[in-house]
């Protein structure tokens, strides 16, 4: 089923972004926090004043989540670090990549025991240097797996007990079983496949009856899967590079979305003028809350 959400979707905003990312939900401050990458940025948006702020950042930032004693955790081009969201200064933890110079951590989120998971990406994406990492509280740092081009994703079911993951090159989301006290992973098997006229599976957010929804690179909009894995529907966007999808909100009922320009051709971006964007739809389900990360 393909809706065009002519009805329900907005633009939130002003800013526009090179390489839009990483939308997650702050409670405390009930404010939408997403980054750009590229333009080496933090945006924060609040909602009930309809208020946004920019905060450079000194390097990339692929993803953030917030903190339980307040502040961000970053997953960055140098490995973890502490963000503080007033003045965008990092305080470094750990560089689990160091010998991988060429890599750049991408997209993160949060486990139900306050893990901080995230993966990194070759910058060129021509190598399979990525590899998916989990941050305890006390900043230990456990591999989960790795091997692949661009680390997408990743996003749990409402028990926690699944991983959902892009492989983005390969145009398929994977399924890993996943034990968070243990921070480790399963046997993979694959969840669903995105055709090529989709584009790209990027980020993935789910929702309380525990659907997947994945933004799609060169797809111009979210698609919608079931817990098995089938097609459910497919929200258009007027941008053609979708990045990544948070829901957010006092109840969660508002779907948070990013996008890019990044790469775009000069009548690409004409025919998209909005790309790099932040939009929201109201999609008729609720999300999964956020979670904040222990350390």
């Amino acid at each position: 089923m393909k809706s065009k959400c002519d009805d329900t979707l907005k633009l939130v905003g002003k800013s526009k972004a090179v390489l839009g990312e990483g939308p997650v939900w702050d409670e405390s401050s009930e404010s939408l926090y997403w980054v750009d990458i590229k333009g080496k940025a933090l945006h924060v948006y609040t909602p009930k004043t309809d208020i946004e702020r920019c905060i450079s950042l000194p390097i990339e930032v692929g993803a953030v989540a917030p903190r339980l004693g307040g502040g961000l955790i970053a997953a960055t081009r140098n490995g973890f670090a502490f963000l503080d969201p007033q003045n965008g200064m990092l305080d470094q933890i750990v560089d689990p990549e160091e010998e991988y110079p060429d890599n750049r951590f991408n997209d993160g989120t949060v486990d139900h025991l306050g893990n901080f998971v995230a993966g990194t990406m070759h910058d060129l994406e021509t190598e399979k240097t990525g590899t998916v990492y989990s941050l305890d509280g006390s900043g230990g740092v456990t591999p989960l797996f790795g091997g692949y081009v661009v680390c997408n994703g990743p996003a749990f079911s409402p028990d926690g007990g699944t991983l959902y993951f892009s492989n983005s090159a390969e145009r398929e989301i994977i399924a890993f079983p996943y034990n968070a006290g243990l921070r480790t992973v399963g046997k993979p098997k694959l969840f669903a496949e995105i055709s090529e006229g989709y584009g790209y599976p990027d980020g993935l957010a789910v929702d309380k009856e525990g659907c997947v929804w994945c933004a799609l690179w060169d797809g111009g909009g979210v698609t919608r899967f079931s817990p098995e894995g089938d097609f459910l529907q497919f929200f258009a966007l007027p941008a053609p590079r979708v990045t990544c999808c948070a829901f957010g909100g006092s109840d969660y009922e508002q779907l948070y979305i990013t996008t890019a320009s990044w790469g775009l051709s000069e009548a690409d971006s004409r025919e998209a003028p909005l790309s790099g964007s932040l939009f929201a739809v109201t999609p008729g389900v609720i999300g999964m809350p956020s979670r904040a990360f222990l350390g």
